[in-house]
């Protein structure tokens, strides 16, 4: 069970309390480190708060009361002091995203965890099993963008932190004892350098239709000034487009072409819907179905050649897996799937370049990948 004897968190939301919090944790040699955000309240999302720890203290830090986290800049890039995430990628993404911060020196216990070829790589699964402790996740879906939040949410909070130094430590046990170590640091490493997804713009949704094949180009027109009018609502509400109208609602406006507010209404809008936004609704209806057709966006085909590089890849790298008892993506990562497959390179000499943030995959499977590339020309 949780540990209920726990101490509160610091509640961190003044700049002299951020300066005290910061002197701390530059003094340690690891720190945990969590976020929260509101993708699921909010058109777009935040980062809400970000939950630091160290050994003997626990720590959340509220940007919305901190107009410039600029300071805390030093100790993401800092590579002498240890940053242990569980799933680092979307913290790191919304973190530099919100506030630009670069990083280094990355654990990642969710990562160390799939290298290890553990069934379940939930930070409430394993926490559960290793240490006998349970997560309340009754808060997982909160809104974090409000305030005040509740003592248990702010406990809930800190715990994704709180015990991430004991799992660090029995994974890191785990990867040396397996020979695994060397991989676990390497894709420690790639994940510094993450890539934030462009930033959506009004009416961008509709791409997610685009390539279905049973919306003709009338239908997919429509949708296209549908989507415009539902960003425009969730934007303004500042709420997920999908707390606006759902995806398959506005698929079957775009295929029955309501004309009223009871047709609005026999295909599934709510009245209060229709009364504050038929009209827009509407409005969007009648200038798809009069408007140039939007062109469908065809993916473009590899070629023969390509392809057949990347299906021995895939065969290769799902053996080695199954032999190592983890997921395809750890023995070759997608992002090298396919540039070997498009640009295959000539000798080990040009795979060693693109394969140089990997150096323990280069060295462990170089001679087999280049061969496979070979074999397939």
């Amino acid at each position: 069970m949780t540990d209920e004897t726990l101490p509160p968190p610091v509640w961190v939301d003044e700049q002299h309390s951020l300066q005290q919090m910061i002197g701390e944790l530059c003094a340690q040699p690891r720190v945990a480190v969590d976020t929260e955000s509101n993708s699921l309240h909010a058109y777009r999302e935040r980062v809400c708060l970000i939950q630091f720890s160290i050994p003997e203290k626990d720590f959340v830090v509220d940007p919305f009361a901190l107009r410039d986290l600029n300071s805390l800049a030093p100790l993401f890039a800092n590579r002498t002091i240890e940053k242990i995430f569980h799933a680092a990628e979307y913290d790191l993404i919304c973190l530099r995203r919100d506030f630009g911060f670069q990083f280094a020196n990355l654990f990642d216990t969710m990562q160390a965890a799939r290298i290890l070829g553990y069934s379940f790589v939930g930070l409430d699964n394993i926490l559960l099993e290793k240490f006998d402790v349970k997560i309340d996740k009754r808060h997982q879906k909160a809104n974090w963008g409000a305030r005040p939040l509740t003592f248990q949410q702010i406990d809930y909070a800190r715990q994704d932190t709180h015990y991430l130094f004991q799992l660090r430590d029995l994974l890191e046990s785990q990867l040396r004892e397996k020979e695994r170590w060397e991989i676990a640091r390497d894709d420690f490493a790639l994940a510094c350098h993450v890539e934030v997804p462009k930033e959506r713009v009004n009416g961008s949704s509709w791409r997610r239709f685009a390539a279905r094949k049973d919306i003709s180009p009338r239908e997919l027109t429509i949708l296209y000034e549908l989507c415009q009018a539902r960003d425009q609502i969730a934007e303004k509400l500042n709420r997920p487009t999908f707390k606006v109208i759902s995806d398959d609602i506005l698929l079957a406006m775009a295929r029955k072409v309501p004309a009223s507010d009871g047709a609005l209404l026999e295909i599934g809008l709510s009245p209060k819907q229709v009364r504050l936004w038929g009209g827009v609704l509407l409005a969007a209806i009648t200038r798809g179905g009069g408007s140039p057709l939007m062109q469908r966006e065809h993916a473009q085909r590899p070629s023969d050649a390509i392809l057949k590089r990347l299906d021995k890849l895939k065969t290769w790298r799902k053996n080695v897996a199954k032999k190592m008892s983890v997921e395809s993506d750890i023995v070759l990562p997608k992002r090298y799937l396919n540039t070997l497959a498009e640009n295959p390179p000539k000798n080990l000499h040009e795979l060693a370049s693109v394969m140089s943030d990997s150096p323990w995959r280069f060295r462990q499977y170089g001679v087999q990948i280049l061969g496979l590339l070979q074999s397939a020309a």
